[in-house]
Protein backbone atom coordinates (compact mmCIF):
# COMPACT_ATOMS: atom_id res chain seq x y z
CA UNK A 1 0.00 0.00 0.00
CA UNK A 2 1.35 3.33 -0.95
CA UNK A 3 1.75 6.19 1.41
CA UNK A 4 -0.94 8.05 -0.51
CA UNK A 5 -3.48 5.54 -0.07
CA UNK A 6 -3.42 4.47 3.34
CA UNK A 7 -6.49 6.28 5.18
CA UNK A 8 -8.27 7.38 2.16
CA UNK A 9 -11.68 6.79 2.07
CA UNK A 10 -11.34 3.07 0.86
CA UNK A 11 -8.05 1.79 2.19
CA UNK A 12 -8.20 2.66 6.03
CA UNK A 13 -4.75 3.04 8.12
CA UNK A 14 -3.26 -0.22 9.09
CA UNK A 15 -2.15 -0.86 12.61
CA UNK A 16 -0.28 -3.43 14.77
CA UNK A 17 -0.82 -2.21 18.68
CA UNK A 18 2.01 -3.23 21.11
CA UNK A 19 0.87 -2.71 24.56
CA UNK A 20 2.24 -5.36 27.61
CA UNK A 21 -0.60 -4.45 29.51
CA UNK A 22 -3.74 -5.83 28.62
CA UNK A 23 -6.15 -3.50 30.06
CA UNK A 24 -4.34 -0.59 28.44
CA UNK A 25 -4.17 -2.31 25.25
CA UNK A 26 -7.73 -3.90 25.09
CA UNK A 27 -8.63 0.58 26.33
CA UNK A 28 -6.49 1.23 23.18
CA UNK A 29 -7.81 -1.40 21.17
CA UNK A 30 -11.34 0.01 21.71
CA UNK A 31 -10.42 3.35 21.11
CA UNK A 32 -9.02 2.93 18.06
CA UNK A 33 -11.53 0.98 16.57
CA UNK A 34 -13.84 4.17 16.95
CA UNK A 35 -11.63 6.13 14.47
CA UNK A 36 -12.91 6.29 11.27
CA UNK A 37 -10.28 5.36 8.93
CA UNK A 38 -8.02 3.69 11.09
CA UNK A 39 -8.05 -0.77 11.82
CA UNK A 40 -6.34 -2.62 14.07
CA UNK A 41 -5.02 -5.66 12.14
CA UNK A 42 -3.05 -7.05 15.10
CA UNK A 43 -2.42 -6.63 18.78
CA UNK A 44 1.04 -7.77 20.64
CA UNK A 45 2.41 -8.02 24.45
CA UNK A 46 6.03 -7.22 24.17
CA UNK A 47 8.64 -6.75 21.52
CA UNK A 48 9.40 -9.95 20.14
CA UNK A 49 5.74 -10.48 19.20
CA UNK A 50 5.79 -7.06 17.88
CA UNK A 51 8.48 -7.89 15.29
CA UNK A 52 7.46 -11.31 14.64
CA UNK A 53 3.92 -9.91 13.48
CA UNK A 54 4.97 -6.71 11.26
CA UNK A 55 7.00 -8.69 9.68
CA UNK A 56 4.18 -11.08 8.53
CA UNK A 57 0.88 -8.46 8.80
CA UNK A 58 3.36 -5.73 7.17
CA UNK A 59 0.78 -3.00 8.49
CA UNK A 60 1.07 1.22 7.40
CA UNK A 61 1.99 1.77 11.39
CA UNK A 62 2.82 0.02 14.84
CA UNK A 63 1.86 1.68 17.52
CA UNK A 64 4.71 0.87 20.13
CA UNK A 65 5.04 1.25 23.85
CA UNK A 66 8.64 1.97 25.13
CA UNK A 67 8.28 0.60 28.81
CA UNK A 68 7.49 -3.02 28.10
CA UNK A 69 7.71 -4.82 31.01
CA UNK A 70 10.49 -7.70 30.15
CA UNK A 71 12.57 -9.21 27.13
CA UNK A 72 12.88 -6.82 24.05
CA UNK A 73 12.38 -3.63 24.46
CA UNK A 74 10.32 -0.58 22.62
CA UNK A 75 13.68 0.89 21.43
CA UNK A 76 15.26 -2.37 19.91
CA UNK A 77 11.68 -3.68 18.65
CA UNK A 78 11.25 -0.01 16.60
CA UNK A 79 14.72 -1.03 15.55
CA UNK A 80 14.23 -4.18 14.19
CA UNK A 81 11.18 -3.48 12.65
CA UNK A 82 11.86 -0.61 10.74
CA UNK A 83 15.67 -1.35 9.30
CA UNK A 84 16.34 -1.76 5.82
CA UNK A 85 17.15 -5.32 5.95
CA UNK A 86 13.91 -6.61 8.15
CA UNK A 87 12.19 -9.56 7.26
CA UNK A 88 9.73 -9.03 4.30
CA UNK A 89 11.05 -5.54 3.71
CA UNK A 90 11.83 -4.18 -0.08
CA UNK A 91 15.33 -2.65 -0.86
CA UNK A 92 14.06 1.11 -0.29
CA UNK A 93 13.44 1.25 3.34
CA UNK A 94 11.16 4.49 2.70
CA UNK A 95 9.07 2.09 -0.08
CA UNK A 96 5.55 0.50 1.03
CA UNK A 97 5.84 -2.54 3.12
CA UNK A 98 8.19 -0.92 5.59
CA UNK A 99 6.00 -0.06 8.52
CA UNK A 100 6.30 3.59 10.43
CA UNK A 101 6.84 3.26 14.33
CA UNK A 102 4.85 5.94 16.40
CA UNK A 103 6.04 5.57 19.92
CA UNK A 104 3.68 5.99 22.51
CA UNK A 105 5.09 6.55 26.51
CA UNK A 106 3.65 7.55 29.79
CA UNK A 107 6.71 10.02 29.88
CA UNK A 108 8.89 12.58 27.94
CA UNK A 109 11.93 11.31 28.92
CA UNK A 110 14.27 13.44 26.46
CA UNK A 111 16.48 9.79 26.56
CA UNK A 112 13.69 7.89 25.52
CA UNK A 113 12.45 9.79 22.93
CA UNK A 114 15.81 10.60 21.30
CA UNK A 115 16.73 6.53 21.40
CA UNK A 116 13.65 6.00 19.71
CA UNK A 117 14.08 8.53 16.73
CA UNK A 118 17.54 7.19 16.24
CA UNK A 119 16.14 4.05 15.98
CA UNK A 120 13.84 4.88 13.36
CA UNK A 121 10.23 5.93 14.76
CA UNK A 122 8.59 8.33 13.25
CA UNK A 123 7.36 9.98 15.83
CA UNK A 124 6.15 10.05 19.95
CA UNK A 125 3.08 10.49 21.45
CA UNK A 126 2.18 10.68 25.01
CA UNK A 127 -0.73 8.64 26.15
CA UNK A 128 -2.14 11.34 28.00
CA UNK A 129 -3.03 13.28 24.87
CA UNK A 130 -6.62 13.64 23.39
CA UNK A 131 -7.69 10.64 21.21
CA UNK A 132 -8.33 13.49 18.40
CA UNK A 133 -3.95 13.97 18.87
CA UNK A 134 -3.53 10.37 18.68
CA UNK A 135 -5.44 9.61 15.40
CA UNK A 136 -3.98 12.21 13.60
CA UNK A 137 -0.37 11.48 14.36
CA UNK A 138 -1.59 7.71 13.42
CA UNK A 139 -2.48 9.05 9.80
CA UNK A 140 0.27 11.73 9.80
CA UNK A 141 3.20 8.67 10.58
CA UNK A 142 0.95 6.77 8.14
CA UNK A 143 2.32 8.99 5.06
CA UNK A 144 5.41 9.71 6.46
CA UNK A 145 4.93 12.68 8.30
CA UNK A 146 7.00 13.38 11.50
CA UNK A 147 4.58 13.79 14.39
CA UNK A 148 6.87 14.80 17.00
CA UNK A 149 5.66 17.54 18.82
CA UNK A 150 7.60 20.65 18.55
CA UNK A 151 8.12 21.25 22.36
CA UNK A 152 9.58 17.67 22.07
CA UNK A 153 11.77 18.91 19.18
CA UNK A 154 13.22 21.92 20.44
CA UNK A 155 14.29 19.61 23.76
CA UNK A 156 15.37 16.45 22.25
CA UNK A 157 16.84 17.46 18.57
CA UNK A 158 19.69 19.70 19.68
CA UNK A 159 21.18 16.98 21.67
CA UNK A 160 21.02 14.52 19.48
CA UNK A 161 23.05 17.14 17.59
CA UNK A 162 25.70 17.39 20.70
CA UNK A 163 26.99 14.42 22.70
CA UNK A 164 25.55 13.15 25.30
CA UNK A 165 25.35 10.31 28.01
CA UNK A 166 23.90 7.03 26.29
CA UNK A 167 22.76 4.59 28.58
CA UNK A 168 21.00 1.01 27.96
CA UNK A 169 17.99 0.19 29.11
CA UNK A 170 19.51 -1.75 31.81
CA UNK A 171 21.29 0.82 33.47
CA UNK A 172 18.26 3.58 32.87
CA UNK A 173 16.54 1.26 35.19
CA UNK A 174 19.04 1.18 37.85
CA UNK A 175 19.38 4.83 37.66
CA UNK A 176 15.68 4.84 38.14
CA UNK A 177 15.86 2.86 41.10
CA UNK A 178 19.10 4.91 42.43
CA UNK A 179 16.96 7.88 42.07
CA UNK A 180 14.02 6.73 44.14
CA UNK A 181 16.80 6.00 47.23
CA UNK A 182 17.09 2.30 46.52
CA UNK A 183 19.97 0.01 47.92
CA UNK A 184 21.80 -2.08 45.98
CA UNK A 185 20.45 -5.46 47.26
CA UNK A 186 16.71 -3.69 46.49
CA UNK A 187 17.79 -3.00 43.38
CA UNK A 188 19.37 -6.32 42.41
CA UNK A 189 16.40 -7.73 43.89
CA UNK A 190 13.99 -5.77 41.96
CA UNK A 191 16.06 -6.84 38.91
CA UNK A 192 16.40 -10.34 39.57
CA UNK A 193 19.97 -9.89 39.45
CA UNK A 194 22.71 -10.44 41.96
CA UNK A 195 24.57 -7.03 43.86
CA UNK A 196 27.41 -7.56 42.34
CA UNK A 197 26.38 -7.42 39.05
CA UNK A 198 24.54 -4.23 39.79
CA UNK A 199 27.64 -2.59 41.27
CA UNK A 200 29.54 -3.43 38.15
CA UNK A 201 26.74 -1.61 36.34
CA UNK A 202 26.30 1.25 38.49
CA UNK A 203 30.53 1.80 37.95
CA UNK A 204 30.06 1.76 34.16
CA UNK A 205 26.86 4.51 34.73
CA UNK A 206 29.55 6.46 36.78
CA UNK A 207 31.79 6.53 33.92
CA UNK A 208 29.44 7.23 31.61
CA UNK A 209 27.91 10.02 33.38
CA UNK A 210 31.51 11.20 34.91
CA UNK A 211 30.94 11.23 37.92
CA UNK A 212 31.93 9.66 41.18
CA UNK A 213 29.18 9.37 43.13
CA UNK A 214 25.43 8.05 43.42
CA UNK A 215 24.30 11.89 44.35
CA UNK A 216 26.00 13.04 41.29
CA UNK A 217 25.03 10.02 39.05
CA UNK A 218 21.31 11.09 39.89
CA UNK A 219 22.05 14.79 39.31
CA UNK A 220 23.90 14.60 36.25
CA UNK A 221 20.90 12.19 34.84
CA UNK A 222 18.28 14.70 35.80
CA UNK A 223 20.04 17.43 34.05
CA UNK A 224 20.31 15.68 30.87
CA UNK A 225 16.41 14.46 31.39
CA UNK A 226 17.65 10.79 31.50
CA UNK A 227 15.11 10.10 34.23
CA UNK A 228 11.30 10.82 33.72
Amino acid sequence: MSPSAAGSAHTPVSVLLCEDHAVIRAGLLALLGSAHGIEVIGEAGDGEEAVALAAVLRPDVVLMDLELGSGLDGVEATRRITRADAPGAPDDPDAPGVPHVLVLTTYDTDADIARAIEAGAAGHLLKAEPPEELFAAIRAAAEGRSTLAASVAHRVLPQMRSPRPTLTDRELKILGRLARGLSIREIARALSTSEATVKTQLERIYDKLGVASRTAAVSVAREHRLLP
